[in-house]
């Protein structure tokens, strides 16, 4: 079966112009970030310090607006989902954990400790190798519900891969990061987690149901479709502004050490690339549904950045080379996920039909 054309994608999701241009407006994002953050760099600052337990609030809403709408889709027995497809959740977990931290700390080394190492004194390459092995470690939890919303994937099994995923990653990451890094002792600011994960799951979670309910008593599920179709615009603009907000965030350091950024990104980006084709060709040769199989690829590739910029700064310090590699992890994020959207959908016909139906649901995002 051929990949459905950029046409036919248009022409089942009834898009606008402005939704099938959104690389272009992610990429002036990206530029109105950069300026707004040299030009009015306080402005950012007092934004930066809306956080709690290194979580920023501000950051926080706009990706609730970003997932609110896959939310509505969740049913409160989504993990009957994970028992009749548990191939896709052993496919996302194997690559969470036994995969990706230790290929992304053997990228690190190899560049590090030879591709760069006549450009890096050995003491700031040792800090950026630890701040990649962090993000290795640090799988996705809230904005694969952006990427899964983009292509279309299963809410309900979505937001089993992202629970189970967290229930592991709260044993899993200490033991991993200690390992990769030679720290015996490694604290994980649990604090940052357990807020990270009720902020960015449990609240737009439970918002979500209780808004589906409502909407189903008074007008069944066509209300719930009709109301997160409606919702789409408003999360494609909180996507816009947290790019503007987290290259805002960082204008400074990319444009006072674009040298140092560049390394860091270049194995980031073969990670990320390749992560992703691992899990995407697993979960074809599995034959998984589409709805599952491109969440499956996502959770994987991207990453807990809260998380793993939170532990840098506490091992490392703010200025430390770990904390800039995890930034840089922030920085690339956003514009390598949507070029892998932008693929999983022109892609769909590589597998089954999907878990669910889908004829009612809002569709995907074709990125071009």
């Amino acid at each position: 079966m051929s990949a459905p054309t950029t046409t036919d994608l248009r022409a089942d999701t009834g898009l606008g112009g402005f939704e099938r241009f959104l690389t272009l407006w992610v990429t002036l994002a990206i530029l109105a970030g950069i300026g707004l953050g040299l030009l009015v760099p306080g402005v950012f600052e007092q934004i930066a310090d809306l956080e709690v337990a290194q979580v920023n609030l501000v950051v926080a809403v706009l990706i609730w607006l970003m997932i609110y709408p896959m939310m509505l889709k969740v049913e409160p027995d989504c993990l009957s989902d994970v028992r009749h497809q548990p191939k896709g959740l052993f496919l996302t977990l194997g690559i969470n954990w036994l995969v990706k931290p230790f290929t992304m700390a053997a990228l690190a080394y190899v560049f590090f400790r030879y591709v760069f190492s006549e450009f890096v004194p050995t003491a700031e390459a040792d800090e950026y190798i630890a701040g990649m092995i962090l993000l290795g470690v640090a799988p996705c939890t809230a904005m694969v519900f952006v990427w899964s919303q983009l292509t279309n994937g299963s809410a309900n099994y979505t937001l089993a891969q992202v629970s189970i995923n967290d229930l592991i990653l709260v044993f899993a990451f200490a033991p991993i990061a200690g390992l990769l890094l030679g720290v015996t002792d490694l604290t994980v600011p649990w604090a940052t987690l357990v807020a990270s994960v009720a902020i960015f799951v449990v609240v737009p979670l439970a918002a979500g149901l209780f808004t589906r309910s409502s909407l189903i008593r008074t007008g069944g599920p066509a209300a719930v479709d009709g109301f997160a179709a409606r919702l789409k615009p408003t999360s494609i603009i909180g996507l816009l502004l947290t790019v503007v907000l987290l290259f805002g965030f960082q204008a400074e350091t990319i444009i006072d050490q674009p040298a140092r950024v560049l390394m860091i990104a270049i194995p980031l980006l073969i990670q990320s690339y390749g992560i992703f084709a691992i899990g995407y060709g697993a979960a074809r040769s599995l034959r998984l549904p589409f709805d599952i199989a491109a969440p499956a690829a996502m959770i994987g590739t991207s990453n807990f950045f809260e998380l793993a910029v939170a532990v840098a700064i506490s091992l490392y310090g703010l200025g430390s080379g770990a904390a800039l590699a995890t930034v840089v992890g922030v920085l690339i994020e956003v514009p390598v996920m949507l070029s892998l959207v932008a693929f999983a959908n022109r892609t769909k016909g590589w597998f089954p039909a999907s878990s669910e139906s889908t004829d009612a649901r809002p569709g995907a995002v074709p990125v071009e």
